[in-house]
């Protein structure tokens, strides 16, 4: 059995099983990926775990090990927002909770951050879509129902494997391209990737940009600088005009620092998060 099945649990949202990543006990730090899946956030669990933290690293309906299969309409940052409020009640969690955003999971967790439907006592962003960031005209290429409709899960993999080795960068060995890329392999999880490629729209975080300069939440930003994706001029402004925010470089590391360096992305988040993180454990 690997570290990652040791840490996998799951509960059911809407007669669906959700999979999720945990370790440790404490408040929730809710894990929230985007293009890729839970996996992004397993090297980073065992340090958040050690600093008192609850870290809930998620599958998105049809990502990873999870259940279900997203749409045109479901992959939707308002319909992905409210899956995971779903989530969270599921889990048994009824009081506050911290939020990290990677990749479009980023455009979530902001969106969570300014609702009312969750108590975010504190929120992250580990390299994030922000502002007009995204969507990349790869991923933007998927809001083309025929190409959808022409891309099988074998083209996909096909398709994905040179963004994932270079998101990874220096980590990126055949095993680990491979492992990211496995989930993708099932054809259900690759509509539900196109799904979700489709429905990215830049909209969904510049609306939000008033509402991000009103909040007075604390912010943390964990960036790997040589980002080829989402670059750090985007942290960096918004760090610069969202109150209550640091910034956090982490040097040679990629789209997915986590893999990276991950002491030097999980040292900062759980520094953050220890100090401002309060609730009640997850029942699941």
């Amino acid at each position: 059995m690997s570290s990652n099945d040791e840490k996998r649990a799951s509960v059911d949202v809407d007669g669906v099983k959700a999979s999720y990543l945990t370790a440790g006990g404490g408040p929730v730090v809710l894990l929230l990926h985007g293009t890729y899946w839970s996996r992004v956030f397993l090297p980073i669990l065992d340090d958040l775990a050690a600093a008192g933290l609850r870290p809930v690293a998620v599958d998105l309906p049809g990502f990873g090990r999870s259940g279900g299969e997203l749409t045109p309409k479901t992959a939707t940052i308002p319909e992905l927002s409210a899956w995971v409020v779903r989530f969270v009640r599921a889990l048994g969690v009824d009081g506050p909770v911290s939020i990290v955003g990677h990749d479009i999971g980023g455009a979530i967790a902001q969106h969570l951050l300014l609702s009312d439907a969750l108590d975010v006592n504190a929120f992250a962003l580990v390299n994030g879509v922000t502002y007009n960031s995204w969507p990349l005209p790869r991923i933007a290429q998927f809001s083309d129902p025929a190409l959808v409709a022409a891309t099988s899960a074998h083209d996909l993999v096909r398709i994905r494997r040179g963004a994932v080795a270079a998101a990874l960068a220096g980590a990126a060995d055949d095993a680990l391209v491979e492992e990211y890329l496995e989930p993708l392999a099932e054809e259900r999880v690759a509509r539900s990737w196109m799904a979700l490629a489709g429905a990215a729209d830049k909209r969904y975080t510049l609306e939000l940009v008033p509402s991000l300069r009103a909040s007075t939440t604390p912010k943390l930003l964990v960036w790997g600088e040589d980002d080829p994706f989402q670059q750090i001029h985007n942290a960096e402004r918004f760090a610069a005009e969202v109150p209550n925010t640091t910034l956090v470089r982490v040097a040679n590391a990629s789209h997915i620092p986590t893999e990276n360096d991950p002491r030097s992305v999980a040292a900062p988040l759980a520094e953050f998060f220890a100090k401002h993180a309060v609730g009640k454990p997850a029942k699941g």
